[in-house]
């Protein structure tokens, strides 16, 4: 088989992109409100936004190329070459980054000790006797893994796939043919979405939700808790991880509606991994301990990253990861730099007012047109255009660190109480993530072997969509009143 590799660098979109950049830098004045610095500063941020969406390079390439163009020119105006660099490598040190990098390696440690095919083929042999059964044994697999991944990736692709694959397969359900409609369809697609909802109840089940706590963090000075998260968002999601696989079964219909050989499947794999082991028990220990103290930890004057290092340090002293884990942990040292470019970028811009201006601008505009209504009209016209922009994205970072805080300005400015606005874009930041089969970045996984077809998919994605912001501004605003969020 001839594999195509991709070229180091797509440079006809990179040249286009820094053509435009030098013609807006050089040529172009600043809108009436903002700075010359805030400006220049929003060029090089919109110019790293586009060629992560172009995909000129790896995410982390980007980031590096970032970082050294914003310490050379010196948008913010730093007096000295020292000055400016010390600005651009700022977030290196942020707590919430390293928060995510140390939780990518403990996710490691799941998949190295087997605990998560163990957690997924116990719960298959449990509820796998017929198809919607089958479908929620991996979806609480997912929920039982997200609080301690925070890669959508490594959840969906790397743990629950392989499982509902083989699954498919064996119920000859091929992706090559009509018979995927057998259950592959369905399965894929549930696996897609349920990642979505259980990636929302958590804050460390996605970098992006991590990504909106920092951007609130620099917008709004509020740190956003991980117990916090999760009670606000637990009751809403938990709806939707209930409802969302019924509305899939119903809009696919697989064929094969019991799956009496599924839990022998089970029963066998769980036979060939033997006895639980003792590392897959100090990896369950470990995040039991880590789930308490990111809930209760302020009791005790621990931090939520220093918690991450308390977990990981555990698993390196009994010999679950080894320090040659943690240095290949490639996605973790990726996410380091374009986390941490990205992240200071979008701070400068803030810092300089550009968001609150463009937030107050576009804020004017829909006052316009929405008048006097209430401000949870304005939070659903605006987080219905936010979930379907991303239509236009083929990365959810990349619309969050666009979007997310002038979205978050423009609902604040128009009156929505601000931790409504905060926890329902942040929910709505994880439910366009299965809209198409590019928005997320384990859906070309899913999607390349061919088990669902795109108008299946865009289809599928849209309708449910539409339900889960349904669920969000019902039962969401229902439960926010009850525990008094505003």
């Amino acid at each position: 088989m001839n594999v195509v590799k991709k070229p180091p660098v797509k440079w006809l979109p990179f040249i286009i992109i820094a053509a435009i950049s030098a013609i807006l830098w050089l040529f172009i004045s600043p809108p009436q409100g903002i700075s010359q610095e805030g400006w220049q500063t929003s060029i090089i941020f919109i110019a790293t936004i586009a060629c992560i969406v172009a995909e000129i390079m790896p995410i982390g390439a980007i980031g590096l190329l970032a970082i050294t163009v914003f310490a050379v020119l010196r948008p913010t105006g730093a007096e000295s070459a020292k000055n400016a660099i010390e600005i651009s490598l700022s977030e290196l040190n942020s707590g919430l980054i390293w928060l995510i990098v140390i939780a990518f390696m403990i996710a490691r440690g799941f998949i190295k000790t087997g605990l998560s095919k163990r957690i997924a083929y116990y719960l298959v042999k449990i509820l796998g006797k017929n198809t919607l059964g089958l479908a929620y044994g991996l979806a609480v697999t997912d929920m039982a893994l997200a609080p301690a991944i925070p890669s959508t990736t490594a959840r969906a692709g790397g743990v629950i796939y392989p499982i509902a694959e083989a699954l498919a397969i064996n119920f000859n359900s091929s992706p090559k043919d009509e018979s995927r409609n057998r259950i592959g369809t369905f399965l894929m697609l549930t696996i897609s979405h349920i990642n979505d909802i259980t990636s929302a109840m958590f804050l460390t089940a996605f970098t992006g939700n991590l990504l909106a706590a920092k951007l609130v963090t620099k917008s709004l000075d509020i740190t956003l808790g991980w117990g916090q998260w999760f009670i606000v968002a637990i009751v809403p999601c938990l709806v939707s991880f209930i409802i969302i696989p019924l509305v899939i079964y119903f809009l696919t219909n697989p064929e094969l509606k019991k799956t009496p050989e599924a839990p022998k499947l089970a029963a066998e794999e769980l036979k060939k991994m033997g006895s639980i082991t003792v590392k897959e028990i100090i990896m369950g220990g470990t995040v039991i301990l880590l789930l308490a103290l990111w809930i209760f930890g302020k009791n005790f004057n621990i931090d939520s990253t220093t918690t991450a290092f308390i977990g990981l340090t555990i698993l390196l002293l009994t010999g679950v990861l080894s320090w040659d884990d943690i240095k290949s942990e490639k996605a973790a040292w990726d996410t380091l730099i374009w986390f941490a470019a990205l992240l200071m970028i979008a701070g400068q811009v803030n810092k300089l007012g550009v968001t609150k201006w463009l937030g107050d601008t576009i804020g004017s505009a829909v006052q316009g047109y929405l008048g006097e209504s209430s401000w949870l009209l304005v939070l659903i016209v605006l987080c219905v255009a936010y979930v379907y922009l991303h239509y236009l994205f083929a990365s959810g970072n990349a619309h969050i660190a666009a979007l997310f805080p002038v979205f978050l300005s423009i609902a604040i400015a128009l009156g929505v109480p601000t931790f409504i606005a905060i926890f329902a874009l942040v929910i709505c930041t994880n439910y366009f993530g299965s809209i198409t089969q590019f928005a997320n970045a384990r859906n070309p996984l899913l999607f390349a072997e061919g088990f669902v077809p795109v108008k299946t998919w865009w289809k599928v994605g849209f309708i449910c969509s539409i339900i889960n912001l349904a669920i969000l501004f019902t039962v969401g605003i229902l439960w926010w009143k009850i525990i008094g969020l505003s």
